[in-house]
């Protein structure tokens, strides 16, 4: 068996999840208070993100049923939109910049297993969305991904990487396929 996955063998020494009291006590208010179809205030869930050491901006708006893994590893600027049923698997530092629109059911992932090691080893990178970016519904963002200011992942597309700036993609894996202009509002 020396060339074969050993999940006995694994182990997540690297994964740095917090003291078990804070993540107890998470564990009860995210429950109570975001993943709930309740739809508690905004204002009440930034609070309580921001008690959990989340560093969020003002404006933030966050919609019902959002699964966040650690809130003291995440970052959200001002003004931005975390739709339902979103889900950040945040293992590591997530920033969300200011201005960005995470749609419905998306998810923002940081770990992946090293499938070429026999102990399926646990990989954890970081994830970055600059201003302005939208992920579409039901979008994935893989880890280690970097999107780009006003970049967009379209309706059900996947990134595991890099998004420039002003570009909108779609697929899985995403490509691009055109550039975002913006137009002022009436």
């Amino acid at each position: 068996m020396e060339n074969s996955v050993r999940l006995d063998s694994y182990s997540n020494v690297t994964h740095a999840r917090g003291p078990v009291a804070r993540r107890i006590a998470w564990t009860i208010v995210s429950r109570l208070f975001f993943q709930t179809h309740f739809p508690y205030p905004s204002s009440w869930k930034r609070t309580l993100l921001r008690g959990f050491g989340a560093r969020i901006g003002r404006g933030v708006l966050i919609k019902p049923s959002v699964t966040i893994k650690y809130p003291w590893k995440l970052s959200i600027g001002e003004h931005s939109w975390i739709g339902e049923g979103v889900w950040i698997d945040n293992l590591v530092d997530v920033h969300i910049g200011a201005h960005c629109c995470i749609s419905q059911g998306a998810m923002l992932v940081c770990g992946n297993h090293d499938y070429t090691r026999t102990g399926f080893d646990l990989i954890q990178v970081p994830i970055r969305l600059e201003q302005g970016v939208w992920i579409g519904a039901r979008a994935t963002i893989g880890p280690g991904s970097v999107c780009g200011q006003h970049s967009v992942l379209a309706l059900g597309s996947t990134c595991a990487g890099q998004m420039d700036a002003w570009t909108i993609y779609r697929g899985n894996p995403a490509v691009p396929v055109k550039t975002r202009r913006l137009q002022a509002s009436e």
